[in-house]
């Protein structure tokens, strides 16, 4: 007689889900993730052995009786026979598959050790018989595909990291597939709308050519910098029939670098027949600025967008009947989508995370080109582990990358510096671009001797009187708002703006946008900000004035200056540095130091080519690797990796602005309403909560206590929101104030 071995418990429907049948449509569905035979076989058996744990009688008695979930664990038994058959990479996978990928140690000599005191080396062999059984698989069938997949490994000749992002690979496949499987028993109605998105190249091709057609076709009427567009643009073009490779897009500010980099993305997907195009930004204001872009030419439906959101790791919300069922909400779990627009913290952190929430993705990483855009934000500290990852990328899962920005890091392999061996330029005469586009003169008030607050205001109100719409530019956001406060009452201009991370996403976008429409309408204004304004926010003022910084800063805010070089002369940035100064960081304020070192004698050539290569090698050369992570993905210490590799400062935390307008307030509603019902936010609601958010540090609750609550595991701010400086403790009786 043949027993029934079940994978899950009975869906809503009263259906049940036969082991056999679960490991058989895993497998499918992951095969199609493949990138090539060797891959494929891999994965092959990683699915087929993943849940053999559920073939314990204990198992099959808590679906059938309904114990408590993780009571009767099973990952570690399909984990021990694969150690067993020596595929430690399959082992990983499936010993992680729930609960995340471990340490070596934690894997070694815990989870797959075998206690033959307490029969575990029966009971493995007993659970793997009944596993080829149920699933009429012979013995010696099963073991020769094992050893044949193990010498086309051996082969491959991949090296330590290589094999330790395989392993991540597999992970992501595994997780992905067995979720997958699992939701079209328990969600059907989910598992409908996943998928069937494909990236059509030729009409995508098509529309951006006809674009690209209606400009050339006023070019007599056009400016000269539409002129070096387009010129950027067609030699891009002609090497976009390149192999799978890094390449580099080192343009000025203001040369159409987004559609220019996506163009050439299709172009390089149709010639290596890539299937899908990441565009990788480091803030989420870009993010909506570049997704607004493409949607506007390609449909809205053809664009992932996908932000970063609250902390959500370890929630299986896939398995929930209860999630929203929107396809895009469904496509950030797991990429299957063929344009994404995403933040450097989604894509880096998942490339590095050991949690199964976050690597479901990765695997749609392969087979993709993925723009890296305004690579000069990186982390410097991360630089070289995060190249060293991406090379294991774009060999081991064919995904060619290309680096964006107007001030491009060195990230070519150099002395004493192990970066990327070669990196194609797309534009080849990019030192003639940058000369052909000074758009600005750089002026040092006080000759960068450190200069009053109050000879500041002298000099930015002188703008005013002169009819100039200004940008002021600070590194913190203390001396932002006090320098907005003391200049806002002044009647030099006909509107007043003030930025910083103060403020919620939603509040920032609206302000951004009134400013955008602001200057469109010749309406005389002044913007005080943070540095949050000078990656891709694409502004354009004649006059900027900008705190003395790390050149690649001082560089992005000359690119907000006479942007579109529509003034008759050149564009004023006015760089200073103020008594007293405070910086974010003890490496900011170095590499600050070695900018304003250099920027002395050198003023007129802080927007070349080759002096901002220069810098960079310099600033490189100051940094010793302080966090080793490389060797520690070489240990295939997964989890200690993903404790180390973090973009975002982890001692911040969201706090929820509820009372800033009906969707805030709707949203808390109906977080509140899931707390008196014992239900928890889902992954859609903390996505919702992130653009009514602040990121505080710990001494903010210390200094509002009061102020403040937690509900539902939410923090929620019950003070009150400035209009215009947003979140701000030192004015809490200020009449702007609004609840």
């Amino acid at each position: 007689m043949t027993h029934s071995y079940l994978a899950h418990s009975e869906n809503r429907d009263g259906n049940t889900h036969l082991l056999k049948d679960h490991l058989t449509n895993t497998q499918k569905l992951i095969k199609t993730f493949a990138n090539n035979k060797t891959q494929e076989k891999m994965l092959s058996l990683v699915a087929l052995l993943h849940d053999l744990g559920k073939y314990q009688e204990e198992f099959q008695a808590y679906l059938k009786n309904g114990g408590q979930r993780g009571s009767v664990p099973h990952a570690r038994w399909g984990a021990i026979v694969a150690r067993q058959l020596d595929c430690h990479e399959l082992s990983f996978c499936i010993n992680g598959h729930h609960k995340g990928l471990e340490n070596s140690i934690a894997w070694e000599k815990e989870d797959t050790v075998v206690d033959v005191d307490k029969g575990e080396d029966k009971k493995w062999q007993e659970l793997y018989k009944l596993f080829l059984t149920d699933m009429s698989i012979r013995h010696k069938e099963f073991v020769q595909a094992l050893r044949d997949l193990l010498a086309e490994l051996k082969a491959c000749s991949y090296n330590k990291l290589e094999r330790e992002l395989l392993t991540r690979f597999i992970f992501s496949c595994l997780t992905d597939a067995d979720w997958l499987d699992t939701e079209s028993h328990f969600s059907p109605d989910k598992a409908e709308l996943r998928g069937g998105k494909k990236l059509d190249l030729e009409n995508c091709l098509k529309q951006i050519e006809a674009i690209f057609q209606g400009f050339e076709s006023h070019q007599a009427s056009l400016k000269e910098i539409n002129v070096l567009r387009n010129q950027a643009r067609k030699q891009a073009l002609e090497k976009a029939n390149g192999k799978v490779d890094f390449y580099s897009l080192n343009l000025p500010t203001g040369l159409g670098k987004t559609l220019t980099s996506f163009h050439w993305a299709l172009e390089h997907a149709r010639a290596n027949k890539l299937k899908r195009i990441i565009i990788v930004l480091p803030y989420v204001n870009i993010i909506d600025q570049t997704a607004a872009l493409l949607k506007k030419y390609f449909g809205e439906d053809n664009i992932l967008e996908h932000h970063a959101s609250f902390n959500e790791e370890n929630k299986e919300e896939t398995k929930s009947i209860n999630e929203e069922t929107d396809k895009k909400k469904l496509a950030c779990e797991n990429w299957d989508y063929p344009i994404i627009v995403t933040t450097t913290v989604q894509f880096y952190e998942s490339l590095f995370s050991n949690k199964p929430s976050k690597s479901r993705k990765i695997h749609n990483i392969a087979n993709s080109v993925v723009i890296l855009d305004e690579v000069q934000t990186l982390s410097k500290e991360l630089v070289l582990p995060t190249l060293d990852m991406l090379k294991d990328v774009q060999k081991v899962m064919n995904t060619s990358f290309v680096f964006c920005t107007a001030t491009m890091p060195a990230f070519e392999k150099h002395e004493n510096f192990n970066g990327v061996e070669r990196l194609i330029p797309l534009v080849d005469n990019a030192e003639e671009l940058f000369n052909k586009t000074k758009r600005v003169n750089f002026n040092l008030l006080n000759e960068l001797n450190p200069l009053s607050i109050d000879d500041l205001k002298t000099q930015v109100i002188l703008t005013g009187e002169r009819g100039k719409s200004t940008l002021v530019i600070f590194n913190t956001k203390q001396i932002t708002k006090d320098f907005y406060l003391s200049l806002s009452v002044m009647k030099n201009w006909e509107k007043s703006y003030h930025l910083s991370t103060n403020m919620c996403p939603v509040h920032r976008k609206a302000v951004i946008e009134n400013i955008r429409a602001d200057l469109k309408n010749k309406v005389k204004i002044l913007v005080v900000s943070t540095q949050l304004i000078e990656a891709g926010v694409d502004f354009d003022f004649p006059c900027v004035f900008r705190a003395i910084a790390p050149l690649e800063s001082i560089i992005q805010a000359a690119g907000r200056c006479n942007r579109e070089g529509s003034m008759a002369q050149k564009g004023e940035v006015y760089l200073f540095e103020l008594e007293n100064a405070i910086y974010p960081s003890g490496a900011y304020k170095t590499e600050m130091e070695l900018a304003k070192l250099l920027i002395k004698d050198n003023v007129q050539r802080l927007d070349e080519y080759s002096f901002f290569k220069n810098y960079y090698q310099q600033v490189m050369s100051l940094y010793i690797e302080t966090k080793k992570i490389t060797p520690v993905r070489e240990a295939y210490d997964f989890e200690k990796v993903n404790s180390m590799y973090k973009l975002i400062d982890n001692a911040t935390q969201s706090i929820f602005i509820y009372q800033y307008n009906d969707e805030s307030k709707e949203l808390y509603r109906k977080i509140e309403e899931k707390q008196s019902l014992g239900l928890k936010p889902s992954r859609s609601d903390f996505r919702k909560l992130q653009v009514y958010s602040v990121q505080v540090y710990p001494n903010f609750f210390q200094k509002t206590k009061g102020l403040y609550r937690e509900i539902n595991g939410v923090i929620v701010w019950d003070g009150k929101y400035n209009e215009t400086l947003g979140l701000d403790i030192d004015n809490q009786n200020l009449e702007t104030l609004f609840v």
